[in-house]
């Protein structure tokens, strides 16, 4: 019984390390979205050359209401694909793969996805700010699934 609740406080403790960060493995994002029940918002960007993944970014992402409605809400990932910034061989294989997978065209693509990959949503840059692009997302998740606020 002693093992079980020390298993539990590890896991727990895990879990909340993470939330509300930015991941950049998908299969750690998809483990934790099965273990939370939380969707995965996985953000295809060109971090440090896209225009538009940096707007998006500045008016969403980086927003106090954007990251506390994630870190009570998602599991975030970062699908990036910088010119400049290093990033591992490992890495950038898992990243093109993805892109693959999910048939990414251009910068920002916004996946939410369900716990076993499924998009949920897709979006690109979006207008309007965090309000805005928070009240679409908890338009998109199941009733009674996002955290009261």
């Amino acid at each position: 019984m002693k093992q079980l609740i020390v298993v539990m406080f590890v896991l727990s403790l895990g879990i909340s390390v993470f939330a509300g960060e930015w991941l950049t493995d998908m299969d750690q994002a998809m483990k934790l979205s099965a273990q939370t029940g939380k969707p995965v918002l996985a953000d295809f960007s060109g971090s440090d050359w896209c225009g538009w993944c940096v707007k998006m970014d500045k008016e969403v992402f980086s927003q106090k209401i954007f990251k506390d409605f994630a870190k009570e809400n998602l599991i975030l990932v970062l699908v990036d694909f910088p010119s400049r910034k290093p990033m591992s061989k490992e890495q950038k294989k898992a990243n093109r793969a993805l892109a693959e997978k999910y048939q990414i065209k251009g910068y920002p693509t916004v996946l939410l996805l369900d716990s076993k990959g499924a998009v949920i949503a897709k979006t690109n840059y979006f207008a309007g700010g965090a309000k805005k692009y928070v009240d679409f997302l908890k338009g998109k998740l199941p009733a009674g699934k996002t955290a009261k606020k």
